[in-house]
């Protein structure tokens, strides 16, 4: 009788030791398998640590002299890209967090005027100056989305990001 009571009493106890452990654990990342695409599957968030949310942020002008709401105003899709990152990495370095503490991101891109879609290679370019590099491995889950249109006529992308902060 004793023995049909010891498997489930150490599975339970098992359970409870591992959910202890990865409450005080790091964030895990889990990598797309089989792929060298720069995002991730999933993302673990231990109990201590906490989500830091930024708002949709978008790009800054990239040429002033060009007339405005014109596409060179604000750049292509890569530029505009690379200008919404480097806001985004400004707002966390002020919150004491950087792109390495990116864990999730929602991109909204506009397809440039004349296309038939969005620029997701554009968007790649931008994007992979800030993630998955020698200097910033660290990759977020993400999810990139066409949109008709942004606050801004001119804007071709929006960017959210959820950022996690260790306990300390």
């Amino acid at each position: 009788m004793i023995r049909k009571f010891i498997a489930p009493l150490a599975a339970v106890a098992s359970l409870m030791t591992t959910s202890l452990y990865a409450q005080g654990s790091e964030v895990v990342r889990h990598g797309l398998p089989d792929s060298d695409f720069p995002i991730l599957q999933a993302v673990e968030v231990p109990a201590d640590a906490t989500l830091v949310y930024l708002s949709g942020t978008v790009p800054t002008v990239a040429n002033e002299t060009a007339e405005k709401g014109s596409p060179e105003y604000f750049g292509d899709t890569a530029t505009q890209t690379a200008s919404v990152l480097a806001s985004i990495e400004k707002k966390l370095a002020e919150l004491d967090l950087d792109m390495g503490d990116v864990i999730k991101m929602q991109a909204y891109l506009v397809a440039p005027e004349g296309s038939n879609g969005m620029d997701f290679q554009g968007f790649m370019e931008g994007y992979t100056q800030y993630f998955g590099t020698e200097e910033q491995p660290e990759l977020p889950t993400r999810s990139v989305f066409e949109v008709a249109g942004l606050a801004n006529p001119a804007w071709l992308v929006e960017i959210e990001v959820v950022a996690v902060r260790q306990g300390s």
